[in-house]
């Protein structure tokens, strides 16, 4: 995993995120195991006890699901995975909307803007 932190919100928090997304886009498909919190936080840069607070909040979320004789493991309850990416990506949405509200632009608007954008962007992704 590459990790890219800053110091401009709770890094834990940050963690969290990124993991989630890590989870939900398949890139850590269901019942993945997870390094230990050690070698987790060490590939970070950050505090075991940061790491640790991160994935317990990720346990609570039903991301993460501990076996305490062999470690941690992506759950393998597919509906919790879509639920939180469905969650995700509505947050995202509504983020966008109220920023393309402020800046006067109409639902037409915002929806020709991302037609427009969409393919463009998906075609730099990919290189």
């Amino acid at each position: 995993m590459s990790w890219n932190l800053s110091s401009d919100r709770p890094v834990f928090m940050q963690i969290v995120e990124h993991i989630e997304l890590d989870i939900v886009s398949g890139k850590l498909p269901p019942g993945a195991k997870f390094p230990s919190v050690r070698d987790l936080a060490a590939e970070a840069a950050v505090n075991p006890n940061t790491m640790q607070r991160a994935l317990s909040e990720l346990e609570r979320k039903e991301l993460l699901r501990t076996d305490r004789t062999v470690g941690r493991f992506v759950t393998y309850d597919k509906t919790v995975i879509e639920r939180h990416k469905k969650e995700i990506a509505s947050s995202s949405v509504s983020a966008f909307i109220i920023q393309m509200k402020k800046m006067g632009l109409d639902k037409d608007e915002v929806c020709r803007l991302i037609n427009e954008n969409y393919q463009t962007d998906t075609t730099k992704e990919e290189k």
